[in-house]
């Protein structure tokens, strides 16, 4: 237990009998939910944690082999609900977490009640007329290109597109979260959630989703939370006010509010 909690840096706080579980997306940490966990401490117990290769996780138990699918992240979160011996969670994932934590629930349906998904997408690549995810490859592989070759300047550039943010300082932490990370593990990690493909898993998702789905999202066009609303057969489609990729971090107060309706 002690090896999973310090390898994924596990902090439990909170003083509810049910356990909102939250996991963090692509270049960020647990850190990015400070402005929403407050508003659940009372009711619920949180269990917050890094994706090794995340935040202050351990980086030594990160291999390409493990984490080149999103197999690895999924054993990550599942180690740590058998650590803490958790079970009817309500599993908050931001991003790639959303189908990180879709595929834990598919693998263990009886851990999860309920997931929330924040700005998910199950593809991110354009298929033809088939599929809008929102990015064509060469725009990925222009990314991945640039992650590779001036690591500063590319959180630099993605920062203020993601956040979408009038508030500066938003942007700023974004990119300080972007910048601490390993540049080597950074790059699989794009790789491995941008040219990932879950569509074909959407049909086994069993567990009641809240997909909560931002205006005018650079990362996530609207068309794909249709497409996912759709394809979850026991889904909750919210469209928010909230513009850009980090609700949870631009407009705390519209995310949380919506995560109690749906509770």
């Amino acid at each position: 237990m002690d090896d999973v909690m310090i390898r994924n840096n596990v902090k439990v706080i909170g003083e509810g009998e049910r356990t909102l579980m939250f996991a963090h997306g692509f270049g960020c940490d647990q850190n990015m939910w400070q402005y929403i966990t407050p508003s659940f401490e009372k009711s619920y117990r949180i269990v917050l944690f890094d994706y090794v290769g995340s935040g202050n996780s351990d980086l030594s138990a990160y291999t390409s082999e493990k984490y080149r699918t999103f197999q690895g992240y999924v054993q990550d979160v599942l180690d740590v609900i058998e650590s803490l011996k958790l079970s009817g969670i309500i599993f908050i994932g931001h991003s790639v977490s959303s189908m990180v934590g879709m595929l834990a629930s598919i693998a263990r349906p009886d851990y999860f009640d309920k997931l929330i998904m924040v700005g998910p997408s199950p593809r991110y690549l354009n298929e033809g007329d088939n599929y809008f995810g929102g990015f064509d490859r060469s725009d990925i592989t222009e990314l991945l290109d640039m992650m590779e070759m001036n690591f500063a300047g590319w959180a630099s550039f993605l920062a203020p597109l993601a956040m979408n943010h009038p508030d500066p300082s938003l942007t700023k932490q974004l990119e300080r979260s972007f910048i601490s990370a390993d540049p080597v593990i950074a790059r699989e990690f794009a790789e491995v959630t941008f040219l990932s493909d879950h569509r074909k898993e959407l049909s086994k998702s069993t567990v009641p989703t809240l997909i909560m789905q931002c205006s005018d999202d650079s990362i996530v066009p609207i068309e794909v939370g249709h497409y996912l609303h759709r394809h979850l057969k026991n889904s909750t489609l919210r469209l928010m006010e909230a513009k850009g990729h980090y609700p949870h971090i631009s407009h705390p107060q519209e995310t949380v509010r919506l995560i109690n309706e749906f509770l």
